[in-house]
């Protein structure tokens, strides 16, 4: 174990507070990116022919989206409007994603294989959605940079101590890994799951699915033997806890969009 002296210990510390407060890149120019490498990537599913676009499942999930992005839309607070998209995707993976801007893709696995009603669709559709419009992927971009910049001067402040470049490398990404990158990540899903709980109320969904949702992927993926602290995402039944604590409030959005 080693000892760091005072001076040291203040460095890392405001090294990594700084780290927590970096956001300087700006949004739209974010959200262009990624509309240009969204649709790269779109052409090469479709080039492979595994862009779905008339099959029940996709059918079903862009009625499902067109439903839900006039109440995101209002949501957005960002000061840049979004030219929301959403690909639905012939792939036995299940996984659903979305870009700053508003790109989202479905995969047919994901419905399928958990074999989602409506409901249970929306509550995934309102999480991707939840993740643009809190823009986590623009914080997540300047949180990796800022480390990288803070592991850097970090390392050399600790090559100074006479720590080895090896051992520091190895101490300070995983400090930046377990203490600030996991933690957001997990944060940002949390903040996702309850801001999407609320847009697919708003949309006329019944948010009372969401916590048979967290059951169908707790059977499916075996969840539970990877400690929270190692997971970028809470574990299966924290979400489900925390989306029944917010049903009351959800409900009351349902059964005021069902007037």
């Amino acid at each position: 174990m080693f000892t760091f002296s005072p001076a040291l210990k203040r460095i890392l510390a405001a090294l990594f507070v700084t780290t927590v407060l970096a956001s300087c890149a700006d949004t739209r120019s974010i959200n262009q990116s990624s509309a240009n490498q969204y649709q790269q990537a779109i052409n090469a599913e479709r080039s492979k022919g595994t862009l779905d676009t008339s099959s029940p499942t996709a059918k079903r999930v862009h009625k499902i989206f067109n439903k839900m992005v006039p109440y995101a839309r209002q949501y957005n607070k960002t000061g840049v409007p979004f030219d929301w998209q959403i690909s639905v995707i012939k792939s036995n993976e299940v996984n659903a994603w979305a870009m700053p801007g508003g790109k989202m893709v479905f995969y047919t696995g994901l419905v399928n294989k958990l074999n989602l009603t409506d409901d249970e669709i929306a509550v995934v559709m309102g999480h991707e959605m939840a993740h643009t419009l809190l823009e986590h992927g623009k914080s997540q971009a300047n949180r990796q940079t800022a480390v990288s910049i803070a592991a850097a001067i970090a390392m050399g402040a600790l090559a100074s101590q006479g720590i080895s470049a090896g051992t520091s490398q190895d101490l300070v990404g995983g400090i930046a890994d377990l203490g600030i990158m996991k933690p957001f990540s997990r944060s940002a899903e949390s903040e996702a799951d309850e801001v999407g709980l609320m847009l697919s109320a708003q949309s006329g969904f019944n948010p009372q699915a969401a916590p048979n949702l967290w059951d169908k992927m707790q059977r499916l993926s075996g969840s539970g033997s990877v400690p929270t602290i190692f997971s970028t995402h809470p574990s299966d039944k924290s979400r489900k806890e925390h989306l029944e604590n917010l049903m009351p409030k959800a409900m009351e959005l349902y059964n005021n969009a069902k007037k």
